[in-house]
């Protein structure tokens, strides 16, 4: 996938012009800091899996890396965040008000390459999954600082938030393909198991990882109050005091308690069981990759579901 990869980088590059200076300097910031790019990759295999010999599916992965890159100006911001994938945010640079409106530039030239295709299911897919990503961070925003948050309401949110654009990712492939029904609602339903166990492993990483694998602070879910699996795990069968120090900790954030809390999560065994939530996650995605043809792009595929669950950052 490298040449597809490669015409993906310039494309971006090329689509975040503009005569204002700001934007330019801030998009290609964030961009040439790095990080996966999972989600486009996922849009450009997809496509290949499901037979595609053309070039839309550039464009439909550099669509997916514009929303991707939105959310992530927006959610530094609400988090006032000062770290991202080993560097300052942009909105510790540049200042909240210019994050937010670039995101808000991203997600723009994003519907713009979104008309260019002229497919209305990509539209309507992309559309569907912005929609639902905004939910997610007002979800994500609702939990915050509340321990009474549930299993189910926190699988919901990062379904929301996260496993939504994998989602679209993986459709967007089969839609370029032209490639329908059966096809599409296979590549979906991958991506979103997908997701989901890609944003288990994050949570369970920011537990568990060094700050240089994680590229940001150990522990900046709970400064932020956020209850995420392996707090709420660590709540619901710590000992008493554990768990009271854990909901004292969701509800008012901070890291004041973080080696109390740390040594709760281990012995609670909050990371292991969040590590098999997100390998339960990783077994559907592989068995929605039944219904589509054997080729090597399917078996990069399966191999992106083994990335997802076994990697350290």
């Amino acid at each position: 996938m490298r040449e597809d990869a490669a015409a993906v980088d310039r494309l971006i590059r090329a689509r975040l012009y503009s005569d204002v200076v700001l934007i330019n300097q801030l998009g290609h910031y964030i961009i040439a800091g790095g990080g996966k790019r999972l989600r486009p990759l996922l849009a450009l295999l997809c496509a290949r899996a499901a037979g595609y010999s053309g070039t839309k599916h550039i464009e439909a992965a550099v669509i997916i890396e514009l929303v991707h890159t939105a959310t992530l100006l927006h959610d530094d911001v609400v988090d006032a965040s000062k770290m991202r994938r080993g560097r300052e945010t942009a909105n510790l640079v540049w200042g909240n008000e210019a994050s937010v409106l670039v995101g808000d530039f991203l997600y723009s030239r994003a519907f713009q390459m979104m008309v260019d295709l002229e497919s209305m299911r990509v539209l309507e897919i992309l559309a569907d999954a912005t929609n639902v990503i905004a939910e997610g961070e007002v979800m994500q925003l609702m939990n915050c600082h509340d321990p009474e948050t549930t299993e189910e309401r926190y699988l919901t949110t990062i379904q929301n938030k996260t496993a939504k654009l994998f989602e679209a990712a993986a459709m967007l492939g089969a839609v370029v393909a032209g490639r329908s029904g059966t096809v599409e609602n296979a590549l979906g339903a991958y991506g979103r198991h997908l997701g989901t166990a890609f944003q288990l492993v994050d949570d369970a990483l920011d537990y568990s990882a060094t700050p240089e694998e994680l590229g940001k602070n150990v522990g900046d879910d709970l400064a932020e109050g956020k209850p995420t699996l392996p707090l709420l795990y660590a709540m619901w069968h710590g000992s008493p005091e554990q768990s009271r120090v854990v909901r004292e900790a969701i509800e008012h954030g901070g890291l004041d308690c973080i080696d109390d809390i740390m040594i709760a999560i281990e012995s609670t065994g909050a990371i292991t069981y969040t590590f098999a939530r997100a390998q339960a996650e990783a077994d559907k995605a592989r068995a929605a990759l039944a219904e589509i043809p054997p080729s090597p792009y399917r078996d990069a595929l399966d191999a992106l579901v083994e990335f997802a669950v076994h990697r350290s950052s």
